[in-house]
């Protein structure tokens, strides 16, 4: 195995994963709540009383911090994702992962980061079980048949 050199980030990377541990501390000191994205978008899905606002303003933050990037960052600052899937397979993944969010009871961000960093054996398990599919699935597709 070897290291592209020339896509390799670790600054940028250690300076996102530091805004998004920041970002979920200040959440659940400020709100009392899980910064799981899964679990802020299956909110919206049976609204409660005065919880529907923050939803849609995180997630439509979500959708707006890459294009306010685009715009500020010059155009060579960001790789360019490549995909070697089609449209069908990756609606596929996007079920399974769908299912394995609420059959896990969430997602990386929620049990990841915000139940790793709380020290939640549920969380452990949970990462573990991702992180052991990612490398099987990752495994099967890449390196056999």
């Amino acid at each position: 195995m070897t290291i592209d050199w020339t896509h390799f980030t670790p600054w940028t990377s250690l300076s996102g994963g530091v805004l998004l541990g920041v970002a979920a501390a200040l959440f659940i000191l400020l709100n009392g709540r899980i910064l799981g994205i899964s679990g802020i978008l299956g909110g919206l899905l049976v609204p409660r009383s005065g919880d529907i606002g923050w939803r849609v303003a995180f997630l439509a933050g979500l959708g707006a911090a890459p294009l306010l990037a685009s715009l500020l960052a010059p155009a060579d600052a960001f790789a360019q994702p490549r995909i070697d899937a089609g449209y069908g397979l990756i609606v596929v993944a996007g079920i399974l992962v769908g299912f394995g969010t609420r059959y896990g009871s969430g997602c990386t961000s929620g049990h990841g980061v915000c139940g790793l960093s709380r020290l939640s054996p549920r969380a452990l398990v949970a990462t573990l079980s991702f992180m052991a599919a990612g490398f099987l699935v990752v495994l099967v597709v890449r390196h056999t048949g």
